[in-house]
């Protein structure tokens, strides 16, 4: 019952886990990135271990007071009762499955390869896999067979969405694993219309209850696929100008002239009527969002992505901060107000990062593209990881090739 993916997506991987580099178009891109996170996090491919670091106790009280916790009725119903052959799987924002239930035979074969509950199946812990990378992209994503990055999980796929609250922060994945069912767009587009109805029901305390209004409008600009609004529950992919432009809106909620936006928008000339074109073919896509009037400015409040990393952060929570932080801000953008947001946003996680001393979260860092090359990331996970250590050995190994690649002027 299962399927592996393609010969070339299987010998990619072969080549990937011993060089580094997949064949060009040999891969999907999202998955070519998470292999490298997971190459970089030093995941065994032969022998992961997720980690079931807390008690049966511990689980119990996490499953309790998680605010998912309400809607498990609403995704049994949806994704279990016409026994489809796959298990469901919930997790926690910090890639932790809470709940995995569904077909018996499923389930027996996945728990040898770790896939239980009270494990930790985030990309630096497993590799890529669909609960894993969906929380690390913070988007939907499907993982068939070998594009998984561990070979005991290879026989399987998986399709996972991200579950988010009102103020766009995410709360856990939902994700079904099984054969060659979860391979097919029918079971993408199930797992997301259930994790749409569970961000639908009002969440308070963790106990269902009427949606109070409609969830404010949130804006991801994070990582590759940044550029995203989604206003009441519906996703629509923006183009880069329009995403800049909404982004330096909610940055500047007092509102911008067309002159001031022209300045952020460009580093050349760019004239007030192709700035004013611009806003209203925007208006045209988002509506009453945007107002009528000048300065130009939001009607209601649009959280971002980056709102939420800032919040984390402004409370001391790092370990979320950097679970939420999915990649730069609009990285195509060469809007100069853009690149002023996204250097200050990777400088504050960044810096936070090396000042918790944390070897999680260092390893975590270490595994992105701004951490990858990163001396002080290395020389910190080198310090603060325990001697001897698979983290502590991995860090003097990236110090001696910086070393080499980059001389003393690169550190």
């Amino acid at each position: 019952m299962s399927l592996t993916g393609p010969p070339p997506v299987r010998a990619a991987h072969d080549a990937f886990v011993t060089t580094g580099h997949a064949p060009a178009r040999a891969v999907r891109r999202v998955v070519v990135d998470s292999w490298r996170r997971s190459r970089r996090s030093g995941v065994d491919p032969e022998s992961p271990a997720p980690p079931v670091d807390l008690s049966a106790g511990d689980l119990a009280g996490l499953r309790r007071d998680h605010p998912l916790a309400g809607v498990l009725p609403v995704v049994r119903r949806l994704l279990l009762d016409s026994d489809p052959g796959w298990v469901a799987a919930l997790t926690d924002a910090s890639g932790r499955l809470l709940w995995v239930e569904g077909d018996r035979t499923v389930r027996r074969a996945i728990e040898q390869a770790g896939f239980v509950e009270g494990a930790v199946w985030r990309e630096d812990c497993a590799g890529t896999n669909a609960p894993g990378t969906a929380l690390a992209t913070n988007r939907d994503v499907q993982v068939i067979g070998h594009e998984h990055w561990a070979r005991p999980v290879q026989p399987w796929n998986c399709a996972a969405v991200p579950v988010h609250a009102r103020d766009g922060s995410v709360l856990g994945v939902l994700d079904v694993t099984g054969g060659p069912i979860v391979a097919t767009g029918m079971a993408m587009q199930l797992v997301r219309a259930t994790a749409a109805a569970v961000e639908a029901i009002g969440l308070r305390g963790g106990a269902t209850t009427a949606p109070v209004g409609p969830p404010a409008p949130t804006l991801r600009v994070l990582g590759s696929q940044g550029g995203t609004l989604v206003v009441e529950g519906s996703a629509r992919r923006l183009s880069g100008r329009h995403a800049e432009i909404l982004l330096l809106l909610a940055e500047h909620p007092a509102g911008l002239g067309a002159d001031e936006l022209a300045v952020l928008l460009s580093d050349h000339e760019l004239s007030g009527v192709t700035v004013r074109a611009e806003v209203s073919r925007l208006r045209r896509v988002v509506g009453p969002l945007l107002s009528e009037s000048r300065p130009y400015r939001l009607t209601r409040p649009l959280s971002t992505d980056v709102d939420t990393v800032r919040g984390h952060l402004a409370t001391g929570d790092v370990v979320q901060a950097v679970a939420t932080y999915t990649g730069a801000v609009l990285p195509r953008s060469a809007a100069p107000g853009v690149e002023r947001v996204r250097s200050a946003v990777s400088d504050e996680v960044r810096a936070a990062v090396l000042a918790s001393r944390d070897p999680q979260v260092i390893v975590r860092w270490a595994a992105s593209d701004e951490g990858a090359d990163d001396w002080e990331t290395w020389r910190a996970l080198a310090t603060h990881a325990a001697p001897g250590s698979a983290p502590h050995l991995r860090a003097h190994a990236q110090l001696r090739r910086l070393e080499q690649e980059l001389g003393p002027a690169g550190r």
